[in-house]
């Protein structure tokens, strides 16, 4: 039995999740509806970048054992392009502090670009991005990460990078 199970704070996990749903006929479920993934021979995670973690993914694989014995699949959302690869280095280290080390060692990881509105977002996250915000436009050039430099460049708009075609070479790993 396989499970698609995501991690999304203002949608575009979810929207992946929901498409990669449609393409492969894998009951979905958000990580605060999922109990037990024991059962799933295949556990397919799409969660959100969120301060430095992936919403939802510590909770959810702690509730695993037995990690080995089963097939294991995570796509990180974020703005920062997956193709850039300090990126996609700074994601896979954040993700390492929440994952067992065989867990980490055993999954398939991919990277897909989300989206963010700031309308959108709670007071809680508008006041935290710009925090983070005016400390990084304060960094010296030399230590703008790829990460940093597309928070900077989409602050206070509205972008969608979303795009279903990178989700080919999950649909073919599963």
């Amino acid at each position: 039995m396989k499970i698609i199970i995501y991690g999304s704070q203002y949608g575009t996990a979810k929207q992946y999740a929901e498409e990669l749903a449609s393409k492969t006929g894998i009951d979905l479920k958000s990580y605060e509806e999922v109990t037990d993934i024991n059962h799933y021979d295949t556990v397919i995670y799409i969660g959100g970048l969120y301060a430095g973690g992936v919403l939802g993914m510590k909770k959810t694989f702690s509730k695993m054992s037995q990690c080995q014995s089963k097939k294991v699949i995570i796509a990180t959302v974020g703005l920062a392009d997956p193709m850039d690869t300090e990126n996609t280095n700074s994601i896979k280290n954040s993700m390492k502090r929440q994952l067992s080390n065989e867990l980490y060692e055993n999954a398939h990881i991919f990277h897909l670009r989300g989206g963010i509105d700031y309308s959108r977002l709670s007071f809680k996250h508008k006041t935290m991005m710009g925090l983070l915000y005016r400390k990084a436009v304060g960094l010296p050039e030399e230590k703008k990460t790829a990460e940093v430099k597309a928070m900077i460049e989409t602050y206070n708009k509205e972008v969608d990078f979303v795009n279903f075609d990178s989700l080919t070479v999950i649909v073919h790993d599963i």
